[in-house]
């Protein structure tokens, strides 16, 4: 497809006359844990002596062109069966440096598509990070910070983890910000390790409130694996998201994947429980300023049959690249997530 090209899409609306139609410009909002898409040679400075040739998971440079012609293929479809291209913006984690995001990029189904990169190195202790992909004929980025979240364990040693992107420009000429985030996981039980999610909560709505402080109308999107579902405190009582769109106030956040969980949907299960810890909410601005530019029009989950198990133990799963320590040569333990943003075309 030709870049430059603008999406357009026709809704059928019924009138009091008849059908008729109105045209709208659409952009796909994605975001996809790549699941430890880590290059062959080992990082000293890091833990990532298996993802190595000479590794407990003998990453051989075979296995890492599988795995990116893996999850270029993915990326170049999210949301494509409305839009007919890729998204527009990409949130991705588990990344261990910036360059094999530009492996990553030069792919046969990316590599035409002109994607910019946003990344910063984080401290975390196995090395990944998280980073913003965007095109550049949609999105003009012109802001850019990676927000540190401090974290202590039971020792008062401290406890390294991923920063928080931020990045602002203009979609399209409008402003709209991003937040990329891959908050830290369950290890130790989901109990124990919450309070450092409860932080990586604080720290969102510490970095949200500072742009709406600036302008109380932003448009603020925040995407990424937050190993914590909708339904949990991070969420409830620290961002205090809704899922009602008549029960918003002015400045306060939607997540429309609240009720995509309640409906039993997950993007990845474990012990036969489906989690919907990938996640894309935003400010009440894309929602209720309907003559205002860009605004939400529905959220989804991208799990086509390639990305599913199909047979054994863990069939119906997320199709990994590793399964039971075998090398199985999939996609990621988790499913891409996504939203379409339209607006009136100028």
């Amino acid at each position: 497809m030709k870049i430059g090209l603008l999406i357009y899409f026709i809704l059928s609306l019924l009138s009091v006359h008849g059908q008729t139609e109105q045209t709208y410009q659409v952009r796909t909002i994605a975001f996809y844990n790549l699941e430890n898409l880590f290059d062959t040679k080992n990082d000293t400075l890091t833990f990532d002596d298996d993802r190595t040739p000479e590794g407990k998971d003998n990453w051989t440079d075979e296995r890492y062109q599988k795995k990116l012609h893996n999850m270029a293929q993915t990326l170049s479809e999210i949301g494509s069966s409305n839009t007919g291209t890729a998204p527009d913006i990409i949130g991705i984690c588990e990344v261990e440096n910036i360059e094999v995001i530009q492996d990553l990029l030069v792919s046969k189904s990316l590599k035409n598509l002109g994607y910019e990169i946003v990344h910063y190195d984080s401290p975390d202790e196995r090395g990944i990070d998280v980073a913003l992909l965007y095109k550049e004929n949609a999105f003009l980025p012109a802001s850019y910070a990676s927000h540190r979240l401090i974290l202590m364990d039971e020792n008062e040693e401290r406890n390294y983890t991923r920063d928080q992107l931020v990045v602002g420009g203009r979609l399209d000429n409008e402003q709209m910000y991003f937040i990329v985030n891959h908050w830290p996981s369950r290890s130790g039980g989901e109990a124990r390790s919450e309070p450092n999610r409860l932080a990586a909560a604080h720290l969102n709505k510490r970095i949200i409130d500072s742009i709406q402080k600036m302008d109380s109308q932003a448009k603020i999107i925040s995407m990424g694996d937050f190993n914590d579902d909708p339904n949990n405190r991070s969420f409830k009582k620290v961002l205090k998201t809704k899922a009602n769109k008549r029960k918003l106030q002015e400045g306060e956040l939607f997540n429309p994947m609240e009720k995509l969980f309640k409906k039993g949907v997950g993007s990845l299960a474990y012990r036969d429980k489906w989690n919907l810890f990938d996640q894309i909410y935003f400010t009440e601005s894309l929602v209720n300023n309907e003559n205002k530019g860009y605004q939400f029009w529905k959220a989804g989950i991208f799990n086509p049959a390639y990305l599913v198990t199909q047979k054994g133990r863990y069939k119906g799963y997320p199709f990994r690249t590793y399964s039971g320590g075998n090398y199985t040569g999939g996609y990621s333990d988790h499913f891409p997530v996504y939203i379409y943003l339209l607006r009136k075309p100028e």
